[in-house]
């Protein structure tokens, strides 16, 4: 294992963090291209569609000789500001809630905007992962964020507690979906020596926490926006959280038109292999190669000579048997089934414990006095600190996945060990300095586990199921959250026993990492 990895980094020495669009050294694209043959696709062992596996082989050895270039740097933006809008929407929900509930009369269910949220996310996960199997990643990359942006805006015109609920949901069925969209889109261009920045893309969760702590900052901190009591709060002294949804709507109505203009997404070509699109996709990675200068040299003969792909989807796209087909194709074999069961697993313990810990916290920290003397700009400024300070994390992840000792699987343990031991030593905070410290620190932690599972769970799925395994992977995350919310109504959140729990849940997340079946370090997704 450890001479077949340093024969594959041998083979793609890195020219630099990111290669230059032009001007690559030509020694270096003359070795890629020469060897990159003798590279491992990370299921082609696992006796699938032999024709798939052949013609996967021949494509991920295209994107390899075309290399870095400027087209997946605009992917790269493009796609993180999906991850941006799905931390936006998540924070976006718990920031008004209080403030829109106090406008409201406090009469309803007080979570009830958490509930919208996850519920409006979790359909998203499983409604964009499932079709984009079944109808491509194009159509869902290029709607899911228009239909985020324009529900958010709505949002801020809301008359009552219900119709605001209604409306978030619809902005997590948008967001929830993108999410999805974000990895499969970038992964299925990358080539295999940079499938690092798939890591390097959850940065842009950060981003999107840090712009919505911003906005808050802005709006919900002003007193002629934002009434004091419930028993004197009109709409027209309380306009500051609706100032915050139609800023962020904005926000991310621009991020949806650029994704359409700054790049005419094609269908990408690992999603073509299983409809039999070959012509197109010869003609999609041609096309990348000629505008930047870089060689190709797959062929339509080539991938001819592989054979016909018959597992990827049934005769009828539209029906029962197609979403079985996509279902199935997550267990094809044991190694893939123990996979992709450890990974949904991973999902649902990161689902529960990292809403459930700050549904807890506010509450225990106000019994241990960690608010005293806050004010609500101080409040508003450590927010901002603490979600700025969650956008290095996947930065250093995705300089430890790149290493061969550690790989994706123990940056992993690591990041999940990490933050199980700053959560333990949370029960110690007592004064505002040291709950600002704690919570920049597994702001930080946090996210080396978070982003690096974001971008392993795609690379390890195959290519036809990928998005589908994906979008219940999120999908069973989502569903904690509404339990967390629903515990958070329900139980005593001033004990310190469920951020123990919580923490214990980190130490479980870990041992599992450890054993998944899969390591991409030094291979290709198929």
């Amino acid at each position: 294992m450890a001479t077949e990895d340093k024969k594959i980094d041998d083979r793609q020495e890195d020219p630099g963090l990111f290669e230059r669009d032009v001007g690559m050294n030509e020694d270096v694209r003359t070795i890629q291209s020469s060897s990159v043959g003798d590279a491992e696709d990370i299921l082609a062992l696992q006796d699938l569609d032999p024709a798939l596996n052949a013609k996967m082989h021949l494509v991920n050895n295209a994107i390899d000789e075309i290399g870095w270039t400027n087209y997946h740097w605009k992917l790269f933006v493009l796609n993180g500001f999906g991850y941006a809008v799905d931390s936006l929407v998540l924070l976006l929900q718990s920031n008004i809630a209080a403030p829109a509930f106090k406008e409201f009369g406090e009469i309803g269910y007080v979570n009830a905007q958490t509930v919208a949220a996850y519920v409006g996310m979790l359909l998203g996960a499983l409604f964009w992962g499932m079709s984009a199997d079944i109808i491509g990643r194009r159509w869902a990359f290029n709607i899911s964020l228009f239909i985020s942006s324009v529900a958010t805006i709505v949002c801020g015109a809301a008359p009552n507690w219900a119709s605001l609920g209604f409306f978030i949901a619809l902005v997590g069925f948008g967001a929830g979906g993108n999410l999805i969209l974000d990895t499969t889109v970038f992964l299925e261009y990358l080539p295999s020596n940079k499938q690092w920045a798939l890591t390097f893309l959850a940065c842009w969760w950060g981003i999107g926490q840090a712009v919505t702590g911003f906005i808050c900052w802005g709006f919900l901190v002003p007193t002629e926006w934002n009434c004091d009591s419930v028993d004197n709060c009109p709409r027209e002294s309380n306009q500051g959280w609706r100032y915050v949804m139609y800023t962020s709507g904005a926000l991310v109505f621009v991020m949806s038109i650029a994704r359409i203009t700054v790049v005419h997404l094609q269908e990408t070509p690992k999603y073509r292999l299983g409809t039999g699109e070959d012509a197109e996709l010869v003609e999609t990675l041609h096309s990348i190669a000629k505008r930047y200068n870089r060689p190709c040299s797959l062929t339509l003969e080539k991938l001819d000579a592989c054979g016909t792909v018959r597992t990827a989807h049934s005769e009828s796209r539209f029906s029962f048997q197609e979403s079985y087909i996509h279902l199935s194709g997550l267990f094809a074999t044991k190694k893939i089934g123990i996979s992709t069961a450890l990974i949904w697993l991973s999902w649902t313990l990161i689902g529960l414990a990292y809403p459930l810990f700050y549904v807890f916290l506010n509450s225990y920290l106000a019994s241990r006095g960690a608010y005293d003397g806050v004010g609500t700009f101080e409040t508003w400024r450590n927010y901002t600190l603490t979600n700025i300070s969650g956008v290095f994390g996947p930065v250093l992840a995705a300089w430890m996945c790149n290493l061969s000792f550690l790989g994706r699987k123990y940056t992993m343990v690591i990041g999940a060990l990490i933050t199980m031991a700053f959560f333990f030593a949370y029960t110690s905070v007592s004064t505002p300095a040291q709950n600002v410290g704690f919570s920049c620190a597994i702001a930080f932690c946090i996210n080396i586990y978070y982003g690096t599972l974001y971008a392993y769970t795609p690379e390890v799925l195959p290519s036809a199921h990928r998005a589908t395994g994906n979008g219940i992977a999120v999908g069973c995350n989502r569903i904690m959250g509404i339990i967390s919310a629903v515990v958070a109504s329900t139980s005593n959140t001033a004990t310190v026993v469920p951020i123990y729990i919580c923490a214990a849940l980190y130490l479980a997340m870990a041992g599992l990492a450890a054993v998944f079946p899969f390591e991409p370090y030094g291979r290709r997704s198929s």
